[in-house]
């Protein structure tokens, strides 16, 4: 039997290579330090010019929103209003006068199938972003065509996505599927 004696005091460590890789590993952890720091400094800097250039946007925008409330309350008041309500109205007339149907049905013969008829056309709605909405029923003998005008209008760079409303069959009167169609009409106002 094999007993182990130590006289020493300490016993005999092997140390040495776990405090050359504690201090390594501890120099690449300052360098890593100092780089998230210096990452850290440039971002403010770039965020303090991004800060001055939204606080100066933000300075011109109260400034434009003044001037507005200003000409507006200058519009508002009783010997101005009906002058207002004039140009409201003229300006109302003027931009349905703007669309110009010989240009509508021009553009729509240039997508519509031969097998697709345009039955009704209703006078185009203008939004406030002035987009023309256009309304319609069209038909056709199958609706096969008619699917084919949906993806002739898509693909137009004059009109944008289709919604179809509802459709009827045919009747005993009108042999014809007829669907309600409404698309935007990108005609510059």
């Amino acid at each position: 039997m094999h007993v182990p004696i130590n006289l020493a005091s300490d016993p005999f460590r092997r140390d040495r290579p776990m405090v050359l890789a504690a201090g390594i590993a501890t120099g690449l952890l300052a360098v890593i330090l100092a780089a998230l720091v210096l990452l850290i400094m440039t971002d403010r800097a770039r965020l303090a010019d991004t800060r001055a250039q939204v606080n100066k946007l933000n300075a011109d925008l109260q400034n434009i929103n003044a001037e507005q409330s200003r000409l507006d309350a200058t519009l508002r008041q009783p010997n101005n209003a009906f002058v207002l309500q004039q140009s409201l109205l003229l300006n109302t007339l003027v931009e349905r006068k703007s669309v110009s149907w010989t240009k509508v049905f021009a553009d729509l013969e240039g997508v519509m199938p031969l097998n697709v008829r345009l039955i009704q056309v209703r006078l185009p709605q203008i939004d406030n972003q002035n987009q023309v909405l256009l309304d319609m029923v069209v038909g056709a003998q199958t609706p096969a065509p008619v699917i084919d005008l949906l993806k002739r209008l898509q693909a137009s760079p004059r009109f944008g996505p289709a919604t179809v409303h509802n459709s009827v069959p045919p009747t005993d009167n009108d042999p014809l599927y007829r669907y309600r169609v409404s698309v935007n009409y990108a005609q510059k106002l």
